[in-house]
């Protein structure tokens, strides 16, 4: 497992500015209201500088027969474990199992709201509760973290150069077997749905799975859901396949987020089947777009697209990150969740779309009080309509 391919994310500045925290989805749309489903959001939906209103019920009619949805089968995991260092509490979300056993883990602070804030280590936390600023850290090597079942986590090195946010980590116990299996016993035992603090309140681990999850054979999936999907239901699939519109399953499991400092997203497993490779290239050679069900769907596809944009089944660690400059080789569209000012995530919907089209398109959305987060409302980028542009050189590199 490498460092991401690309620079880090530039400090954006954009005319839109601040999202007010009465625009956080606090609870999922299925509990707002009687009588709601989980597709009761609205939708977004931009078309190079042309952005109009909908509600995601109308996406069948927004799409065509040949149309492809490439989407993420990755399971969502109970990554998030209450433990201790010493006397003090922390909760340790479990984000990524590398090849050697290991896990990639960040430590976070409870708090009041029963979600959790960036951990403060030491004299950073002495730091910040005098009124400093203190520094996030997960460190130092060699820290130990005791889990339930007698489980203990100890940690050894930072994921990456220039950030102890996210730290390797090696469990030992009585659960914990030489591949690390043993974590997925202790999260199904003791686990929760990772959240933040812009929730209302703790959810079962159902309302974190989207229709197209998939048990992995190993156990292994995402330690955050891929929320773009969450607002299918069976009904809308049906729909959409009696349509004419296609699935191709994909998998990525997603690690955590980067809640506070929208870091580059690092490497992630995924695999691209033989059978969804073909469906991809098979709408590209044809007259059908193809639309990724979320920044994890573009990610996987993108990895295993040729420099002349075929797709070949591919499985490994995902290190692509997608920025306007590297752009996009396959995917013609994308439906996504609506991301913060800062997020890296929004260098990918530019490669998409564009910097002025997504500035455009989340302006409509602030102006139209549209709700952020993985229980919000979503946005459907498409190409413009019309005849056949070639690609910009950029995309094709």
């Amino acid at each position: 497992m490498t460092p991401a391919m690309g620079v880090p994310p530039r400090e954006p500045v954009r005319a839109w500015g601040r999202v007010p925290e009465e625009l956080s989805a606090r609870v999922p749309a299925e509990q707002r209201g009687p009588g709601l489903d989980r597709d009761a959001v609205r939708l977004l939906v931009s078309r190079g500088s042309e952005v109009t209103h909908h509600a995601f019920g109308e996406l069948p009619r927004l799409l065509r027969a040949g149309d492809l949805l490439v989407v993420n089968t990755s399971e969502t995991l109970a990554a998030a474990v209450d433990g201790r260092i010493g006397h003090t509490r922390v909760v340790v979300h479990f984000s990524t199992r590398g090849d050697d056993g290991r896990w990639a883990v960040e430590l976070r602070d409870p708090d009041a709201s029963g979600a959790t804030r960036a951990h403060m280590w030491g004299s950073a936390r002495s730091a910040r509760w005098k009124g400093g600023g203190g520094r996030r850290a997960g460190g130092p090597a060699g820290t130990e973290v005791g889990l339930p079942g007698g489980v203990r986590l100890v940690l050894e090195e930072p994921l990456g150069a220039g950030s102890e946010r996210l730290w390797w980590a090696r469990v030992a116990g009585s659960r914990e077997s030489s591949r690390g299996a043993g974590v997925l016993g202790l999260m199904r035992e003791h686990g929760r749905p990772i959240r933040y603090s812009y929730t209302e309140r703790d959810q079962p681990l159902s309302v974190y799975q989207t229709v197209f999850a998939l048990p992995s054979a190993d156990g292994t999936g995402s330690a955050e859901m891929p929320s773009a999907a969450r607002p299918f239901t069976l009904r809308m699939v049906t729909e959409l396949v009696s349509r004419g519109v296609q699935f191709a399953p994909i998998t990525l499991h997603t690690g955590v987020a980067s809640a506070e400092t929208h870091e580059p997203p690092y490497p992630e497993r995924f695999a691209v089947p033989e059978a969804s490779a073909r469906l991809i290239n098979a709408a590209k050679a044809g007259d059908g777009r193809v639309v990724a069900v979320g920044t994890t769907a573009v990610r996987a596809v993108e990895s295993s697209a040729a420099a002349d944009g075929v797709v070949r089944a591919r499985e490994g660690w995902a290190d692509l990150v997608v920025t306007p400059e590297r752009g996009v080789r396959v995917v013609d569209g994308l439906l996504t969740g609506l991301h913060e000012p800062e997020a890296s995530h929004l260098l990918m919907l530019e490669a998409v779309a564009g910097r002025a089209a997504i500035d455009r398109s989340y302006e409509a959305a602030l102006q139209g009080l549209y709700l952020w987060h993985e229980f919000g409302d979503v946005h459907l980028i498409l190409p413009e309509e019309g005849p056949h542009i070639e690609r910009c050189a950029s995309n094709c590199r």
